[in-house]
């Protein structure tokens, strides 16, 4: 089940980077990570008024607010640096080095005694090179700097929200999830009245955006959940095989040319999954 889950959300958040790196060409990533921000919180919202799973919030680690505080600053954060990497057009660098986010999370929870198999092992470490070279890295003599950059702070985003959702998933992955969207969302609405714009979407762009935000409010749902059903190590591992998802929808409708190191990279991520079932 949790790896089904962690699996799942990668697919979403495959999905919701290709949409939000295709709108950061034409609009401002911070406008695109903002819109995308709000319809999440939206849908978090309307699941804790269904469900009625509201859970007052304590000022405590063991609690879910204080790593909503900092998986919301992170994660925006990381989302931002990401996307406007991508607008760069340098996804061959910003893509590679954003998927090694899980190393963060996976570290964190070896160090507080997580011991997965020895296959298992194995499994996260080639599944994570899958997710690297799948990610169709540009092989290079010079390296661009800022793509390279803002790859890295994207990856630093990710790895620590990451790392704070699991420790208020324990608690309660929706309100985590939901408190998260509410610190980004309010992080946004201090730069739209800083720079008085919205972003200047057009109506068909809603659509987009705002299914952009509910898969990614799902991804991020999921996989909290996923590690409280099983090792927090290997879900952050399948939750981090996204750039599989964003290379296939590139290719599929932006006709992108996969590189050989992409389809190993493919293959690399199934032996890893693979791997990682059997060692289970």
């Amino acid at each position: 089940m949790a790896s089904f889950l962690a699996l799942f959300s990668s697919i979403l958040w495959g999905t919701a980077d290709y949409l939000g790196g295709n709108l950061s060409k034409r609009y401002k990533a911070m406008a695109v990570t903002g819109a995308s921000q709000v319809a999440g919180l939206v849908v978090g919202v309307a699941l804790v008024l269904l469900t009625g799973s509201w859970m007052a919030p304590t000022f405590s680690w063991n609690g879910y607010f204080l790593p909503a505080i900092g998986a919301g600053i992170t994660g925006f954060l990381g989302i931002a640096a990401f996307y406007s990497g991508l607008a760069t057009g340098r996804m061959g660098v910003v893509s590679p080095i954003s998927s090694l986010c899980a190393i963060i999370p996976l570290g964190y929870s070896l160090l507080h005694g997580e011991r997965p198999h020895l296959l298992q092992f194995i499994g996260m470490a080639v599944a994570l090179a899958g997710a690297f070279c799948a990610s169709g890295p540009e092989i290079v003599k010079k390296l661009p700097v800022k793509p390279l950059f803002l790859g890295l702070c994207a990856a630093i985003g990710f790895g620590t929200a990451l790392t704070f959702m699991a420790q208020g998933s324990k608690t309660s992955p929706l309100l985590t999830m939901t408190a998260m969207r509410v610190i980004s969302v309010g992080a946004c609405a201090l730069i739209a009245i800083r720079y008085r714009s919205v972003g200047g979407f057009g109506r068909a762009d809603l659509k987009v955006l705002a299914f952009l935000g509910v898969s990614d409010f799902l991804a991020n749902y999921f996989l909290g959940i996923a590690t409280t059903k099983g090792l927090v190590s290997i879900a952050m591992v399948l939750g981090s095989l996204f750039p599989i998802v964003t290379s296939l929808l590139a290719f599929r409708f932006l006709h992108e040319r996969l590189h050989k190191v992409q389809y190993l990279g493919i293959f690399l991520a199934v032996t890893g999954v693979a791997l990682i079932s059997v060692g289970g």
